[in-house]
């Protein structure tokens, strides 16, 4: 798995630090690329028409990519819309996604909607020690077996979970991941991938769509935070394990 290079919004551990981006998903059964035009965003007031675009839009029957220099991305697919948005330094209340969502809601009422996922992302570097990433997965998540030792490189792996909570479904990916820094060699690093699924009811009318999609939308910055918990004091913190991570020099501090 290969990263583009992105800025961090934690403190950094010599030239590399922890990344985060957010990204909200909306899908509906009619969506199609082609809506997605720069014009179309702009002049319906979904996107500031002083935002300024960092590459050239790409628009076609299947693809469509808006990439801005503030750092948000839309991205769309048949069915699917994607914004993300890397945190840097920005605080969580500074994050726009969530606005642009619910503006492209209130300007499309009739799309066939199916429901938002909110998709945080966290990525830790180990620029000193490239196997840290895997050892973690392979040797601190997983059991040892003798399944480790087939073929003549160490095994890789990824894992998915998934949660059941009281307001979603959230499933979660852990994975080995390379950051690539431009003019830099890339650094090995642990991808932590979360989902939160809401889903809409069908059958029911056009605004009562909007109003639960609009619902959902405002859990994103506690799915967030829960996201940030999750990863930090679940799966990294010294307490789930018998020797701090933090002594082995193997996570960065943050």
């Amino acid at each position: 798995m290969q990263l583009p290079n992105s800025q961090s919004s934690k403190k950094q551990t010599g030239s590399i630090s922890t990344v985060e981006e957010i990204g909200i998903i909306l899908a509906a059964q009619d969506l199609t690329p082609t809506m997605m035009s720069q014009d179309f965003l702009k002049f319906s007031g979904i996107v500031p028409k002083d935002w300024e675009l960092s590459q050239q839009p790409i628009l076609s029957s299947n693809a469509a990519q808006l990439s801005y220099v503030n750092g948000v991305n839309i991205t769309a697919q048949p069915r699917t819309i994607t914004l993300s948005e890397t945190l840097n330094n920005k605080q969580l209340e500074d994050i726009t996604i969530s606005n642009i969502a619910v503006k492209y809601i209130e300007k499309l009422p009739l799309a066939e909607y199916l429901g938002v996922s909110f998709s945080p992302k966290i990525l830790i570097p180990f620029p000193q020690n490239p196997q840290a990433a895997r050892s973690y997965i392979t040797e601190r998540l997983l059991s040892s077996g003798s399944w480790k030792n087939i073929g003549q490189a160490p095994v890789q792996a990824g894992i998915n979970l998934t949660y059941s909570l009281e307001r979603c479904q959230l499933s979660i990916n852990i994975a080995e991941a390379r950051l690539q820094q431009q003019q830099q060699p890339p650094v090995m690093a642990l991808f932590f991938s979360g989902s939160f699924n809401y889903n809409v009811q069908q059958n029911i009318a056009a605004e009562e769509k909007v109003k639960q999609l609009k619902q959902a939308l405002s859990f994103w910055q506690k799915d967030f935070q829960d996201f940030r918990d999750i990863v930090h004091n679940r799966f990294l913190s010294a307490s789930n394990s018998s020797k701090s991570l933090q002594d082995e020099s193997v996570f960065p501090s943050l």
